[in-house]
């Protein structure tokens, strides 16, 4: 599963190399994910390049998400109107804070911060 990974000053940002997550490739999803993000932190899934994702891919990203804890956040970037719809029609995006784009999401990453 092709997952880059880079540190941004309030979040990691896990940006995902491939137009679909779907089953064939969900599992790894989750095991890269886990071995980029074991560090600590929030994290935001920067997906502007997905263009398909199924349940099972849908599934990775809830399964990655409770395994960060009930310390660490997760938001989405960079949805693809398909992607975005799945996240609507499950309601997924009253679970997640999801951003239009990986500018948008690291504002709001940084904006708890601002007064420090």
């Amino acid at each position: 599963m092709p997952l880059s990974s880079s540190d941004h000053d309030y979040a990691q940002v896990v940006h995902v190399d491939d137009t679909r997550l779907d089953a064939s490739i969900a599992i790894q999803f989750k095991e890269d994910f886990r071995n980029l993000t074991e560090g600590g932190g929030d994290i935001i899934l920067e997906m502007s390049q997905v263009e398909f994702l199924d349940s099972s891919g849908l599934g990775s990203i809830v399964a990655v998400f409770k395994g960060l804890g009930p310390d660490r956040a997760m938001a989405l970037a960079g949805l693809q109107p398909a992607v975005e719809k799945v996240m609507t029609l499950t309601r997924m995006n009253t679970v997640f804070a999801i951003f239009p784009s990986l500018d948008d999401a690291l504002a709001a990453a940084a904006a708890p911060h601002a007064a420090e």
